[in-house]
């Protein structure tokens, strides 16, 4: 696996106000449903099932990516199904076989966590992911998810604050050498 040393030029949250991100809504409150975003023209049907995109030749920084989905009543979801594609770390889709592509299913207590790599700049584009998230029996949520203080959010179409992925720490170096980011789903059931 080729994997830069460098992440990303501009740092998560820079030239961002403080406040400018909505608050995760805790339980107790009614959480606002995830929002819909386009496909886009690349996904494939029937991915792997894994946690990890990691694999020999496919550029680009690692990611760790983590959270929770939970229904619109708050409480976490087991058994959701999270299918997620992306381009690699030079903005490039592989489309004639399954590379950065895989679909797992969140433990007991609604969590999943994905290894991947930073996915790199495209024309028209901002760094995003994509991913469908589908409750057992419930209907598909197709989305993408974004990075904090990217330059290009500004100018990306689609691009929407509200599927902003969080940060944990002050640098883009996570724990062994991984960018961590988090992002919790609001999904119906029905």
């Amino acid at each position: 696996m080729t994997v830069n040393s460098a992440v990303l030029a501009v740092p998560f949250g820079a030239g961002l106000p403080i406040g400018s991100l909505a608050a995760t809504p805790s339980c107790g409150q009614q959480p606002q449903p995830t929002p819909r975003q386009m496909e886009g023209p690349y996904f494939t049907r029937n991915s792997p099932q894994r946690r990890s995109l990691l694999e020999d030749g496919v550029s680009g920084s690692r990611l760790v990516l983590s959270g929770q989905v939970r229904g619109l009543d708050c409480a976490p979801l087991a058994g959701v199904l999270l299918d997620f594609w992306q381009a690699d770390g030079d903005g490039r889709y592989h489309n004639r076989d399954y590379r950065l592509r895989g679909h797992q299913f969140t433990d007991h207590d609604g969590r999943y966590r994905l290894e991947t790599v930073v996915p790199g700049l495209y024309p028209g584009r901002t760094r995003h992911l994509h991913v469908k998230v589908q409750a057992p029996a419930g209907p598909v949520l197709t989305t993408q998810l974004y990075f904090t203080g990217e330059p290009r959010n500004r100018e990306d179409p689609i691009f929407s604050a509200a599927l902003l992925m969080s940060r944990a720490g002050s640098s883009l170096q996570g724990e062994s050498g991984a960018v961590q980011a988090g992002f919790d789903f609001a999904i119906p059931t029905a």
